[in-house]
């Protein structure tokens, strides 16, 4: 990130992605990757990377294997680190600069703020299970 800190991501590639760059999909949460979230993730980036996609996996600074503190839900330096992720994979040699988001609940949220931001390489958004108003439906049952 620009301050310094690593976060760690899995990355999963079309066999030709080297040679033939592909679009990037980002899923970015700080549910740990190494663990937590390993068996749905495997079909998951396995899937996308077999159809022609680069699929990343990312920890959320201080979750996971990631450097740093998590020390709220959706704060602007998670968005700012998203903003630098998104930069990164679409400078690698195995992309071929568009990146899109993916995510359920935190990575949903993730998605619609960090699309807020407009990042040049920010191509598109999937969120499912998420909120653009996260004050008065913050994935939270009511009853009236």
């Amino acid at each position: 990130m620009a301050d310094g800190c690593r976060l760690a991501a899995r990355v999963w590639l079309p066999a030709d992605a080297e040679a033939d760059p592909v679009p990037a999909l980002l899923e970015y949460m700080p549910y740990r990757k190494r663990d937590f979230t390993r068996p749905r993730d495997e079909p998951l980036h396995h899937y996308m990377a077999g159809h022609g996609y680069a699929s990343i996996r990312l920890d959320l600074r201080g979750s996971g294997e990631s450097d740093g503190v998590l020390l709220d839900e959706y704060l602007e330096r998670e968005q700012l680190d998203a903003l630098d992720a998104i930069a990164w994979i679409a400078d690698q040699p195995w992309c071929d600069g568009n990146v899109g988001m993916f995510g359920i609940s935190w990575g949903g949220f993730n998605a619609l703020q960090v699309a807020a931001w407009r990042p040049p390489a920010l191509k598109a958004i999937v969120t499912l299970c998420s909120t653009d108003d996260r004050y008065a439906d913050d994935g939270v049952s009511r009853t009236h």
